[in-house]
């Protein structure tokens, strides 16, 4: 039987009921962190993330400027939050059902924009321009597993839409409303429900409600000397259902698994009763895995409610470190070889000279001191070393363990990365390299201002198929640029997650484009295209991490097969009968829902 440890505990939660007071409604992350530019100094507001704190970052003001001919002049003026929202398709029997049943809801117009999307560029275009025609009609806070039975049984005799949220961190589309004529959508927002149910310290076992954003999970768990060890870029604001549902991976894959290795029991709702298998054991042979069925399903078969997941205790040690190489086809080649020998630290990334570069101009503004040794380095690294500053690339590592394990791990990485020419950069720019990961996405806001468009994609590739997917996508996206007359590009790539058998490249892409943003946004989601038909015609996949969504159902079925499609089809028949869960992802135009 499951032991528990003190009973359930409550958490509060870091994405309130009322997110707008804490949260920004018209882009990524807190209300009080962003990059700021005063028409003189640069510097990142408040006190979140160690970038913050004042620090001048003018050697990235003037990156931007001189990279994309930035008239400082023209800045966008900032937009107001809007007033005035679409009226709701009002289902006045599921709004008393709810009221009967004690479950909490809203119709504030607020309320439904805040939870109506994702983090795309699409998104944040719509929400700048306010270009939303339709958004859910009300929000739904359910308090407990019991709270999302009422709802889903209510939804189903009133012919009511529900969409599951968490953060809305997602990058695919997954969470923007759906097109669903003539329906309530009633958006189930399971933030609230944040609650360890138990965990048992002898099987290294834990129980949450799936609403519990990463990085409150860990720090309940640390309370208790352990971790889950899932931690994706998004941690501050995605949730375990949120990881499950897009089969998520995280920076510490190589120490503890992607999300499908460590969760071990997932409960569902779905519109024929619960779905849950009746044990918890390490392994089990018993006909298909019904969980493997949730995982990645998006939103279009259930809501998931609780799950079961495997526990580490908390690494007595932890220690960053980086490698500089001198350039990034070295580096894959030393990431190919550590791979092979399966000697991954917790955590290991190779970057780009482009994003190397960016990086080194994100450091603050320093004192003249500071300034001559970074020259000194400079100089190291290009006269006596012999590296080329536009092509060096740099790898980010992250050593877990007892003191002893990890000073082993570290001296074989070292060993071999020496091999290759590489010159050991130390472990505070392994850190600083780290945790920027956090704060990357407030650079595609801050960069909106000056009519300057980024976003990213990502993609898993066999070995030896990585450096050709990097070279041909850069290729494609530079002629698909100069086709739409953008001179202003910028293309990178890093290497996140390694295996025996291939990797995951992340690619960040950037464009400056004449025109006005709403022209601007189709041309970069027409140009992503592009990017994303070379990547599957370079032997890539669809996603490595960030599911499939609405963006990426057109190549959906070319992925899984049309005998792939029928399969989910039939599934959905099953335990979603009357579509309740129309949520329009994986297949595109809404084909599940019409069965």
């Amino acid at each position: 039987m499951d032991s528990a440890v003190g009973g359930p505990e409550n958490v509060v939660p870091t994405i309130p009921k009322c997110r707008q007071r804490l949260m920004r409604w018209d882009g990524w992350g807190y209300k009080d962190s962003r990059f700021e530019y005063d028409g003189k100094d640069c510097f990142f507001s408040g006190s979140r993330y160690p970038i913050g704190k004042g620090a001048r970052l003018n050697r990235f003001r003037d990156w931007v400027i001189d990279y994309f001919d930035v008239d400082t002049s023209k800045r966008l003026a900032a937009v107001e939050e809007p007033g005035v929202f679409p009226d709701p398709v009002r289902c006045v029997e599921f709004v008393d059902g709810l009221r009967n049943a004690g479950v909490e809801f809203s119709e504030d117009g607020m309320d439904r924009l805040m939870r109506c999307h994702g983090q795309t560029l699409e998104d944040l275009g719509l929400l700048k321009n306010q270009g939303y025609e339709r958004l859910p009609d009300l929000v739904v806070w359910p308090r407990c597993h019991e709270d999302v039975v009422k709802i889903v049984t209510l939804a189903g005799e009133h012919d009511v839409a529900l969409m599951a949220v968490g953060g809305n961190s997602a990058v695919s589309g997954a969470t923007t409303t759906p097109s669903v004529h003539g329906r309530t959508v009633a958006v189930v927002d399971m933030t609230q429900m944040n609650r360890l149910l138990w965990l048992n310290e002898e099987n290294l076992t834990a129980c949450f409600e799936v609403g519990i954003v990463g990085q409150d999970l860990e720090r309940t768990l640390k309370k208790h000397g352990f971790t889950l060890g899932h931690e994706p870029d998004s941690v501050e604001f995605s949730t375990l259902g949120g990881w499950i549902s897009t089969r998520a991976s995280g920076m510490k894959k190589n120490s503890y698994g992607n999300i499908e290795d460590l969760v071990i029991r997932i409960k569902m709702v779905t519109g024929i009763g619960v779905l849950e298998k009746q044990f918890t054991a390490p392994r089990v042979s018993c006909g298909p895995d019904f969980d493997q069925l949730v995982f990645g399903s998006e939103g279009t078969l259930g809501i998931i409610t609780e799950a079961v997941v495997r526990l580490r205790p908390v690494a007595p040690v932890s220690r960053c470190g980086s490698l500089v190489f001198p350039n990034f086809e070295t580096g894959v080649h030393f990431l190919r070889e550590v791979a092979k020998k399966r000697l991954q630290p917790a955590s290991i990334r190779l970057l780009d000279n482009l994003q190397f570069q960016i990086g080194q101009y994100l450091q603050p503004n320093g004192p003249w001191h500071t300034e001559l040794v970074n020259g000194i380095k400079r100089q190291y690294l290009t006269i006596i070393c012999g590296f080329k500053l536009d092509q060096i690339a740099a790898v980010t590592l992250v050593f877990e363990g007892d003191q002893k394990r990890v000073e082993s791990h570290e001296k074989l990485i070292y060993t071999i990365a020496a091999k290759y020419g590489a010159l050991n950069a130390g472990s505070k720019n392994g850190e600083k390299g780290y945790v920027m990961t956090f704060v990357v996405a407030y650079i595609r806001d801050f960069g909106w201002d000056f009519n300057i468009m980024a976003d990213s994609f990502e993609t898993s590739i066999s070995w030896d198929k990585c450096l050709s997917l990097c070279a041909n996508v850069k290729s494609c996206v530079t002629k698909e640029c100069e086709r739409h007359g953008i001179r202003r590009l910028m293309i990178s790539y890093r290497v996140t997650q390694t295996y025996d058998d291939g990797c995951c490249v992340y690619f960040y892409m950037a464009l400056k484009h004449p025109d006005d943003h709403v022209n601007s946004v189709e041309v970069f989601k027409a140009i992503e295209d592009r990017a994303r038909d070379e990547i599957l015609a370079s032997g890539g996949t669809l996603s490595h991490h960030h599911g499939v969504g609405k963006m990426r159902s057109k190549w959906y079925s070319a992925c899984v097969s049309q005998v792939g499609v029928r399969v989910l089809k039939a599934i959905k028949r099953e335990l979603d009968p009357k579509n309740i869960f129309a949520a329009g992802n994986l297949v595109e135009d809404g084909a599940i829902s019409k069965l």
